[in-house]
């Protein structure tokens, strides 16, 4: 007696003639109409009793229609005798039911509204019970074919721009997709068959808000990603119910492009295929009430020309020629070294002129007057223009009124290569509201306090940082960075340092809340300047930061290891306030000014100090610096070059404005920039404002070239007093030493007489001086009284030394001597 199968298993014949059906279709097209059509052809098959044959073709695997495989056990013969019962069989499971790939209501509401957190997870292909199921969402699409091997397979069309279909495969293969458009197919990958191109160590250190390269893990970066090529779209926006990608290369329409939440870090990604250098995009984002909002992005590289707000997908291609300069910056700490700094505002320097043509004229303007470095007033991407960029919406981007990238590194290159430094002007402090950009990024404050009273400056209509959050301090610390890595500049000067470190920074009572210690200072802030200070000097060796602060606040300029904010050097603001208060009085009411210049001398070795003239001091009224000064226009020059060579001469370094170097009489205007015109002969300026630029020049000069000017100008053994106190006289007289004992002897006589055999005391053991500069010389378009010969010291005792030498001082005038 030949045994059956057991009536629950599967038909024999059946089963053979669905694995014949399987090996057949698979490597032709496949619809969920053809399956059904086969899953209807099959039911047809007669049950019939099976043969020997039947019951082997029934041990072996069965196939079904859906390309899923499940083993059934069928009944064999035994050898026991026939009295003895056969053993019941095993119940046989019930074979796997193909499932619809057609993506659920939920999945699809969540899609078509941009709340989805988790889009690779239903989009792509993903093995199912029944095969692999593929689901492509591309809205305006007439229809999607997925090519696999050689083969296409149309997917259905599930409306409202969703597309699905199940292929009987055993794994998901490599494919890729022909999206059919009105009179046009695009052939591309599928941009959700990607594995994450973020790797775990970046989500953790962004975690930690510790990524000191978070440029290279956030934005937009263009790559090759498991074998092609396309960008990487990156974005932290933790309140957000979703993030979608728009662009040119979707027409603005991101619904299609949904980026994945990638946990707890609040950063989603999403990596595009065939995107690459030159798309402008930004990031739709659904915020917790369900509202949407197109921003840029925060950590974009290039932006579009302002008043345009677009992010640019960006990568460098500029090849540095700067080793010999980057190699050379670290021999010399930038307080003992000679550091004369040209402020530049870069847009109206020369207006109309890129980048690149900058680099042809700005080296050797620069050189020629010998100021060891330039400092750039904001070059980071800003909406307003008359925010002469201090109101930034681009933190990692240069602005793209003048160029690319890769052009403002060629700028840079070009000074290095001419010798020059490049600071730069730094805004930690504040960002803009513009609802395209950084305020309440993804729904909720999120880089500004969240406390309405810390987030709003109460000055500037903007919105403070919020330096307590991590992840902020972590944009801003790799900010700093960023400029200083990835465009070699040499310095970042931090605007507006002490409204960050005040809480009551232009409040009122009742407008702000005390900090834990019940103190006015910010610690948060306080931190974040540590923190940034002492990580950019750590990855940068040889850059120096800058301050500008106000206040008396101690220790700027002190190691954070001691409890200082870390610092390079400090703006000395008093300095700037008191001496061009004491510049502006008539020459017969100075002498009741006296202490305004000499008062800077009390706390001049409290910080490392640069005496800024910067673009501040020249706008809004306040008058260009010759035009400070009191007296006709010769006077007004007489006085600016003697005030100019008194600040070179000065502990600390300088800082000068562009235009005030040639005398400009007009306050400077971001409209037209400095008014060249003033140096061109036919106006006079061979006396006027060309002599006032060539001593500029000479003090530069004669600055590099003398150490005791810089070598110690954080130490007190690099200055004695001569005369402080000759208030009736307008006359200050000073020595500077350098590390040998070299001195300079620096005189300024700020009244409008000429001092004849004016005595001062001098080092006895110097043989006689000999006058290195004096800003009244004719070439320089003074009154020419000099001392031209060596003045050899005589031994009567004066100013509490030894000996003495008697000097001819020029009206409103600066001499400079050193030993012959």
């Amino acid at each position: 007696m030949t045994p059956r199968p057991p009536s629950n298993g599967p038909d024999p014949k059946k089963a053979a003639a669905k694995k014949a059906t399987a090996k057949k279709g698979a490597g032709k097209k496949s619809s969920a109409k053809k399956n059904s059509t086969k899953r209807n052809s099959l039911k047809k098959a007669s049950a019939k009793k099976t043969s020997a044959a039947d019951q082997k073709a029934a041990r072996e695997t069965v196939t079904a229609d859906t390309g899923t495989e499940s083993t059934t056990p069928i009944a064999t013969p035994t050898s026991a005798p026939i009295s003895a019962p056969a053993p019941a069989p095993a119940p046989a499971p019930a074979p796997e039911i193909a499932i619809s790939p057609a993506l659920d209501a939920m999945d699809r509401d969540r899609l078509l509204h941009g709340t989805h957190h988790a889009p690779h997870s239903v989009l792509g292909a993903h093995p199912v019970p029944g095969g692999v199921a593929f689901r492509v969402f591309r809205p305006f699409a007439l229809g999607v074919t997925v090519v696999t091997d050689g083969s296409t397979t149309e997917l259905h069309d599930d409306g409202d721009g969703f597309f699905s279909g199940l292929l009987p495969l055993p794994d998901v293969p490599e494919y890729r997709l022909l999206v059919a458009y009105d009179g046009t197919v695009q052939d591309t990958e599928d941009a959700y068959r990607f594995l994450p191109a973020l790797g775990d160590l970046d989500l953790h250190l962004i975690g930690e808000g510790r990524h000191e390269q978070l440029w290279q893990a956030l934005g937009a970066e263009p790559m090759t990603h498991q074998g092609v090529t396309g960008t990487r779209f990156t974005v932290w926006a933790p309140n957000a119910q979703g993030v979608r990608v728009a662009g040119t290369f979707n027409f603005w329409d991101g619904t299609g492009a949904p980026m994945r939440s990638l946990g707890a870090t609040g950063v989603w990604e999403l990596f595009m295929p065939g995107i690459g250098e030159g798309e402008l995009y930004k990031f739709e984002i659904t915020r917790p009430d369900g509202s949407k909002t197109l921003r840029a992005d925060p950590m974009a590289r290039r932006t579009e020309v302002p008043p345009a707000t677009s992010s640019i997908v960006t990568a460098s291609h500029h090849e540095w020629d700067d080793a010999e300069w980057l190699a050379g910056r670290t021999e010399v700490p930038s307080h003992e070294a000679p550091f004369s700094v040209y402020e530049i505002h870069l847009a109206s320097w020369r207006p109309g002129l890129t980048y690149r043509q900058l680099a042809e004229q700005l080296p050797a303007y620069v050189k020629d007057l010998g100021f060891t470095h330039v400092e750039l007033m904001p070059v980071a991407e800003h909406p307003f223009g008359g925010s002469w960029g201090y109101q930034v919406t681009g933190f990692y981007a240069p602005t793209a009124r003048l160029g690319t990238p890769d052009d403002f590194k060629f700028l840079v290159d070009a000074l290095h290569q001419a010798g020059i430094g490049v600071l730069m002007d730094w805004v930690p402090a504040h960002f803009p509201r513009d609802d395209w950009a950084l305020a309440e990024f993804d729904g909720r404050p999120l880089y500004e306090h969240e406390d309405p009273l810390r987030a709003a400056h109460p000055d500037w209509g903007t919105l403070e940082f919020d330096f307590g959050r991590r992840e902020v301090r972590n944009f801003l610390v790799a900010n700093a960075v960023y400029w200083c890595e990835e465009f070699h500049i040499d310095g970042l000067r931090v605007d507006a340092v002490a409204s960050m470190l005040y809480l009551d920074y232009s409040r009122e009572p009742g407008q702000w809340t005390p900090n834990e210690h019940g103190g006015r200072e910010n610690l948060d802030a306080v931190a974040f300047l540590q923190e940034m200070n002492a990580t950019v000097y750590r990855r940068v060796p040889g850059v120096v930061t800058i301050a500008e602060e106000s206040t008396a606040w101690d220790g700027v300029t002190r190691p954070t290891d001691t409890g200082g904010l870390g610092f390079g050097f400090k703006w000395n603001m008093g300095w700037m306030h008191d001496s061009l208060d004491y510049m502006t009085h008539d020459p017969v009411h100075r002498r009741h000014h006296h202490g305004e210049m000499t008062f800077s001398m009390v706390y001049a070795y409290s910080e490392n100090y640069v005496l800024p003239i910067s673009h501040d001091e020249v706008v809004h009224g306040k008058r260009s610096l010759v035009s400070k000064m009191p007296g006709d226009w010769w006077q007004q020059r007489a006085n600016l070059r003697a005030y100019l060579a008194f600040m070179w001469a000065h502990p600390g370094k300088q800082l000068l404005f562009m235009g005030q170097e040639f005398a400009q009489g007009a306050e400077w205007s971001e409209t037209h920039g400095p008014d060249w015109w003033l140096l061109d002969p036919a106006y006079g300026a061979e006396a006027d404002h060309r002599g006032v630029r060539d001593l500029v020049r000479d003090l530069n000069t004669v600055y590099r070239h003398t150490p005791s000017l810089w070598q110690l100008d954080t130490t007190p053994a690099g200055f004695q007093w001569v005369t402080g106190d000759a208030a009736e006289d307008n006359v200050f007289a000073f020595l500077r030493y350098d590390t040998d004992g070299s001195p300079l002897l620096a005189v300024s006589n700020f009244s409008p007489v000429v001092r004849h055999d004016y005595r001062l005391g001098v080092p006895d053991d110097t043989p006689a001086w000999h006058e290195t500069l004096n800003t009244d010389t004719a070439v320089y378009g003074g009154s020419d009284v000099t001392n031209p010969d060596p003045i050899k010291p005589e031994p009567t005792a004066w100013h509490g030394r030894a000996a003495s030498i008697r000097l001819t001082l020029p009206p409103l005038a600066a001499v400079w001597l050193r030993p012959a």
